[in-house]
Order: C-alpha cells, then structure tokens, then sequence
C-alpha cells in the first residue's frame, strides 16, 4: 500500500471523493505541514500555526496509480484559486499535494506541469514532501457519510466521476 497526502479545501469532500475511489483502500482527515503538534480545529483555523486541511489517502497501486489519483484530485478542485475552494477561505483550506518520497514528488511534478499547459492562470497546488500529519477530530472523520445532506463545495456530479 502507498499514501499520498491531497489538500483541497475543506477536507470533507475531499475524503468522501476518495473514498469513492476504486483502489483507495482507507482515507482520513487532518492537518498536514504545520508548526505545533497535536493541533486542535480552533488551532488550525486560527493560520498561525500554517496548518492545511488534508486527507491522507492509503491506495493500491496495483489497482490504481499515483498519476490516476491526481488526475482525480484535479477535478475536484479549482487549481488555480489561492487559499479557497468553493465558498471556503483561509490558509488552512490551500490546495496541495503532500509526498513522502522522491518518486512520488516527480510523479505529481509531472501531473501538475500537465495540468499547468491547460491553464492560462497559475496552478496554485503546492507541491511539498510531508512534514507533518494529525488527525483531525472524529466528528469530522467521513463526515459526508455521517451527514449526507452536510455542506461541500465540490459538486455532487463529482463524486460520480470517481471512477471514471
């Protein structure tokens, strides 16, 4: 199994896209690349502590592909909205792809160098290794599934591109 780290936005929809997601063996939100340990979401909202919200997504790369899972993650953001997606603002809500090794860095410098040759605007999407991740609180672990009518700013007929 393999991991890859994605911020895009609030971290509900994000989780609950994935989890969709043929090959995506486990998926849970929280907070990546910050400065302190153990932060709380008061922490994490409060930008001093440079947090992002993030999903850590755990796949089978013998069913599904680094380059695959960006490609998916691509359309569920605006990747050229700085520190927003939807009606969400703040630093915690960047976008960015989060990597534990050089493989894994050259894989998504491809995938956005792609996608950046079918914007005119700038890709916004950081690409970092992992410094740091925290699970988020359990009330927000698969949160869309414990609250299906709840908000999310990707678009529903997304989540039926999960495996396309």
């Amino acid at each position: 199994m393999n991991k890859i780290y994605l911020a895009g936005g609030c971290f509900w929809g994000t989780q609950h896209f994935f989890s969709l997601v043929n090959g995506v063996t486990s998926t849970k939100v929280g907070y990546a690349n910050g400065t302190i340990e153990n932060p709380s979401y008061e922490q994490v909202c409060s930008k001093i502590y440079n947090f992002a919200e993030t999903v850590e997504i755990e796949y089978d790369e013998n069913q599904i592909e680094l380059d695959s899972l960006l490609n998916k993650f691509f359309i569920t953001i605006d990747p050229t909205s700085l520190n927003k997606q939807g009606g969400d603002r703040g630093l915690q809500y960047r976008t960015g792809i989060y990597y534990l090794n050089e493989e894994d860095r050259k894989i998504a410098k491809k995938a956005l160098d792609n996608l950046q040759s079918k914007y005119s605007k700038p890709i916004q999407i950081e690409l970092l290794p992992l410094k740091n991740f925290y699970n988020a609180e359990d009330y927000h672990q698969d949160y869309l599934k414990k609250n299906p009518t709840g908000y999310c700013h990707i678009p529903l007929d997304i989540f039926k591109r999960a495996n396309e």
